[in-house]
This record gives structure tokens, C-alpha cells and sequence, in this order.
């Protein structure tokens, strides 16, 4: 999937990385609802992306279908101690209506469907957060997410925040051999949404390899670890010790990242068990 594309109206995308996503979301979910269900808090959970609720998964044989429940299905299934509140936000009208479905399939539960940009629905996000805590997933179709959104919620306090960060869709959108003013204005503009600021430029570094009788060219750094870097130590800078170094990378079958789960923990006083249960969860998947 390019930069800036959007799913098949069904769902279908991902692959074997989704379900193993999927995984350490539900075992979070459910290890982070037992820790604090003999707490006074009331519990929400929000799924900035929600899409339809369930994933088909590519298949080799191209008329096999493999549904498995999305995130948003799994966070409606907790049943020790369930979500007091569950809010869905999908962007897309089609994709939203199946929220809707799954919302009065589940009257049981109080699901709250939004059909909006996740980003302003954050941004303009009102609740008491002294008497709630929860988990927020940003797991975006490409590179929606935008760094006011990630600095909002980090004031919060409150909300276990699991982000899917697109370091292949950010790799495809920088040029290999250019000086950074020569990105487009179109991505320089997006890329800067993404970081928060120009931090991307570092990527660039004059070529080594020019000969002095050439005008200054300049080498992007190859591969995606440049990226996740600077991300994660933005990343690091703003949640300071609520920020959690270990992370999952998931690859495509080429093993070429694709993604980088990145956790970070919501109010102070929970951080260390909620950092505890999250690289737990990350060191068992590896």
C-alpha cells in the first residue's frame, strides 16, 4: 500500500504481521483491564482507525477468505473486566457503517461510533481524566497520524497509547539522492505533520562519494533505521519515562520493515506495570 492510499472497502489487507499485531493487542487489552478492574477508574478504549471491525487476510489461493476479528472486535470481546466505553472512529462512510452493525450487534456494550477524522477527533477529545484511563490504537491505513495529534494525547495522562508507525510508507515518500529541499512540497508538508518539524532533514547528509567539481549533491540514509530513530527519540523526548524503548518491527515476506509497534504508557503512576506487561507481551511474540 503507497503513502497516503487507503484499504480495499473490505478490509483486505495485511498478512501473517496483522494477526501477530492483532495478538499482542488482545493480550494487552485483556492483562491491562485485569490489572486495573479492582481500580475506581472507568475504562475506555479507542480505536482512532477502526476500519470495519474485522480483517479478510490475503490468501495464496485468491478465492480462499480468512476473516479474523479486528482490533475492534477483540476490545468488544474483553470479558473479565469489559470497556465501560469503547469509541470507534473511521473516516470512511461505508467502512463506518459496519461499526454501526457491530454496535447494535453488542447492545450490551456501550460503543460509541464516530465517523470522523481521527485526528480532529482526538485533538477535540473532552472527558474527565481523573476518573478514566484507557488504550488508545493508532494503527493508521498509511501516515495519517499527525504529531499534534500524538502531542495531544500525551498531555492526556491517561491513555496507553499502541502506535503502528509506516516506516516503509515514509521510506517511499523520501527521494534516495536529493537535498531535502528538493522533496516536494507536497511530501515536505506531510512529512513535517508526521514529525512534528523538519527532524526528517537529518536523514540527509552530503555524498561522500561527489567529486569536488560538483555541485553539493546530497545521500539519504538507506533503509528505515534513520526513520524509527528519529521518530522514537521525538517520540521519547515527549512522553519522557512513559516512553517504552522496546518495540515490534514487523516485516513483509522479504523481511523489509514495514511497521514499527511502538508503546507508550498514559498516566505516570502506571507506567512501570504498564510498561512491564507491554514488553513482556513484545518479548513473548518474538
Amino acid at each position: 500500500m503507497t503513502a497516503g492510499t487507503n484499504p480495499p472497502p473490505d478490509g483486505r489487507f495485511g498478512g501473517s504481521w496483522t494477526t501477530e499485531k492483532l495478538k499482542i493487542l488482545g493480550k494487552y487489552l485483556d492483562a491491562y483491564t485485569t490489572a486495573l478492574k479492582n481500580k475506581s477508574f472507568k475504562l475506555m478504549y479507542i480505536d482512532a482507525f477502526a476500519g470495519t471491525g474485522e480483517i479478510n487476510l490475503r490468501q495464496e489461493d485468491p478465492d480462499a477468505r480468512a476473516f479474523i476479528d479486528g482490533s475492534a472486535r477483540r476490545a468488544i470481546k474483553i470479558e473479565d473486566k469489559p470497556f465501560d466505553r469503547l469509541i470507534f472512529v473511521e473516516k470512511d462512510y461505508e467502512r463506518h457503517g459496519n461499526l454501526i452493525r457491530l454496535q447494535r450487534e453488542n447492545p450490551l456494550r456501550n460503543i460509541q461510533t464516530e465517523n470522523s477524522n481521527a485526528n480532529s477527533f482526538l485533538r477535540n477529545l473532552n472527558v474527565n481524566w481523573t476518573e478514566w484511563r484507557g488504550v488508545l490504537l493508532l494503527d493508521p491505513f498509511a501516515t495519517e497520524v499527525e504529531w499534534a495529534t500524538i502531542e495531544k494525547v500525551a498531555q492526556f495522562n491517561a491513555l496507553d497509547t499502541w502506535i503502528l508507525f509506516p516506516v516503509s510508507a515514509i521510506a517511499r515518500i523520501l527521494p534516495t539522492s536529493k537535498r531535502p529541499d528538493d522533496v516536494s512540497r507536497k511530501w515536505a508538508d506531510k512529512l513535517t505533520r508526521i514529525f512534528g518539524d523538519d527532524s526528517w532533514n537529518e536523514l540527509y547528509h552530503p555524498d561522500p562519494q561527489k567529486s569536488f567539481l560538483e555541485d553539493e549533491r546530497y545521500q539519504r540514509d538507506t533503509g528505515t533505521d534513520g526513520i524509527r530513530r528519529i521518530y522514537k527519540d521525538k517520540l521519547k523526548c515527549l512522553f519522557g519515562k512513559r516512553f517504552m524503548e522496546k518495540s515490534k518491527m514487523f516485516v513483509n515476506s522479504r523481511n523489509a520493515p514495514l511497521f514499527e509497534f511502538i508503546f507508550c504508557a498514559g498516566n505516570p503512576s502506571g507506567t512501570d506495570i504498564a510498561k512491564r506487561i507491554a514488553r513482556h507481551i513484545i518479548d513473548a511474540s518474538e
